[in-house]
């Protein structure tokens, strides 16, 4: 776990030096990507440093996956897109496993097709939010969430 980027954000989080940092749930930290050629884009981290889903105790991984359901859907509300593309990562020296949640529209890409054949310019620093855009992302998915966690009975 030494040289682990989504424990490294984990710790910032927990240290309140996260400026992405938007909720935390039972099994995970929701966070606004880093950068945002795709807008609205945000990731879901596990709180387990695991790299399947088969290796999490099954009450630990029903809970994860389906509170990865309820952020999906507050994206989804949060920034209304056409679809929302979901992939569940782990890759690097790290392998810890983490959702990213992609809000697609008709024409953000120009060719379609999935948002990693955008190379380098989908982690260019054009696409860097200014703080009030990062404040504004952060604000609208974390009313989403709350309204969901209500509805649910976690708040």
């Amino acid at each position: 776990m030494g040289n682990c980027m989504v424990c490294e954000r984990i710790e910032l989080t927990k240290s309140g030096r996260n400026p992405y940092f938007v909720k935390e749930l039972s099994t995970g930290y929701v966070v606004i990507g880093d950068h945002q050629r795709i807008k609205g884009y945000s990731l879901f981290l596990c709180k387990e440093h695991a790299t399947e889903l088969h290796f999490l105790e099954p009450s630990f991984r029903d809970r994860f996956l389906h509170e990865m359901a309820i952020v999906a859907e507050a994206v989804y509300n949060a920034f209304q897109p056409d679809k929302l593309n979901y992939e569940l990562l782990g890759a690097g020296d790290g392998m810890h496993m983490h959702w990213h949640i992609f809000p697609r529209r008709k024409g953000d890409t120009e060719t379609g097709g999935p948002v990693w054949k955008l190379g380098a310019e989908l982690v260019s620093d054009e696409f860097l939010p200014t703080p009030e855009e990062l404040e504004d992302l952060k604000a609208r998915l974390r009313s989403e969430l709350e309204k969901l966690l209500e509805k649910e009975g976690q708040i």
